[in-house]
């Protein structure tokens, strides 16, 4: 018996050593004993000022999150983004533009262990330029910006003008882009005009773009501003999406197309919209396109002509490159004028923002 005592006895004072030895620094017992509690999330909006209640339009602001004993954070910022964070003050910046308001949902973790609040947060973020040409160097177009597409026959649209990329067709010139469509004899077709594009060069998912640009005179010519999905290659038309910022043919003169072809609505059976606009041959107008992953909205001089409902559904959330070009004739241009003999479609310049 005694020597059993003496086995115990050891045992219980190595067990009450192992327990001194311990690393006093190691508090996870204590962190499992102690309550996670009290998370707080202060968020301050940078250049808040009377004139400015939303902040000073560059979307930053800086979080500060804490939380007794939590070992980590997670941040909704309310913008489709979520970030891990170990807490303290950081700072995140808002990218997408005009004013909106945001739900931030802030969770707090401390191993099984969860709390979480949220704050609402109103933010004015400005518009940024991602990229821009300004047409303002003499010569041929930008080749870092644009390629051509050559050829007859307007892709399916029975267009009688052929496409080059000859300087008697498409120059800048005076700070502008001008795309000038010509009655002549070329590779057996009877007239000539441009075709630019970004493909290949750029393209960009949701934000603004804007041109501004005057429209040519003649009856047939059948001017347009507008954008195809990047995978075209792959997934063919309509499939890609198109949207169509401007189109206009003179024989329709100063009447403004908006429109959206995708699957089971193209061609004939597109989402389309028009608005009547003095004066567009005369003087240059701004064509312009807000896309975002909920709505597209289509604008001449700020004036919307169509709003179209994006959903994922639709093949229009994915990058989009950029088209300019002038035809004539064809299914939409219609009769041309018997005595037309040039003219000049004139683009000031192109703007796409955030």
């Amino acid at each position: 018996m005694k020597k059993n005592i003496t086995i115990i006895l050891l045992v219980l004072n190595c067990l009450i050593c192992f327990s001194c030895s311990k690393n006093p620094e190691d508090s996870t017992d204590l962190v499992i004993s102690t309550g996670l509690a009290n998370l707080n999330v202060t968020a301050v909006i940078a250049g808040i000022t009377a004139d400015k209640p939303n902040g000073d339009g560059s979307g930053n602001v800086n979080f500060t999150i804490n939380a007794d004993n939590a070992t980590s954070y997670k941040i909704d910022f309310g913008n489709g983004e979520i970030k891990t964070v170990q807490g303290g003050s950081f700072s995140y910046s808002y990218s997408n533009p005009g004013t909106q308001t945001y739900t931030v949902r802030v969770f707090a973790y401390n191993l099984n262990k969860e709390i979480s609040t949220t704050i609402p947060m109103t933010l004015f973020v400005a518009s940024k330029t991602i990229w821009s040409d300004e047409f303002n160097v003499d010569g041929a177009p930008n080749s870092t910006y644009w390629g051509y597409d050559l050829g007859a026959g307007g892709w399916g649209n029975n267009e009688e003008q052929y496409y080059t990329n000859r300087p008697e067709n498409v120059i800048v010139k005076d700070g502008v882009l001008q795309i000038k469509t010509i009655k002549e004899a070329y590779q057996g077709s009877k007239y000539t005009s441009a075709r630019l594009l970004t493909k290949g060069k750029f393209s960009f998912k949701y934000g603004k773009i804007e041109f501004k640009a005057k429209l040519p005179v003649g009856g047939g010519t059948w001017p347009a501003l507008w954008m195809l999905g990047n995978n075209i290659s792959t997934a063919g038309w309509p499939a890609c999406g198109e949207m169509d910022v401007m189109e206009h043919v003179y024989n329709q003169l100063n009447k403004i197309h908006g429109t959206f072809h995708y699957p089971d609505h193209s061609g004939g059976n597109a989402v389309t919209a028009s608005k009547i606009v003095a004066n567009v041959t005369s003087e240059f107008h701004i064509y312009s396109m807000d896309w975002r992953a909920d709505y597209i909205k289509i604008y001449v001089d700020n004036e919307k002509i169509i709003e179209f409902p994006n959903t994922s559904a639709a093949p229009f959330n994915q990058d989009f490159f950029i088209i300019i070009n002038c035809a004539i004739g064809g299914n939409f241009g219609g009769t041309i004028a018997s005595d037309f003999t040039s003219s000049t479609f004139e683009i000031d310049y192109v703007r796409v923002y955030n």
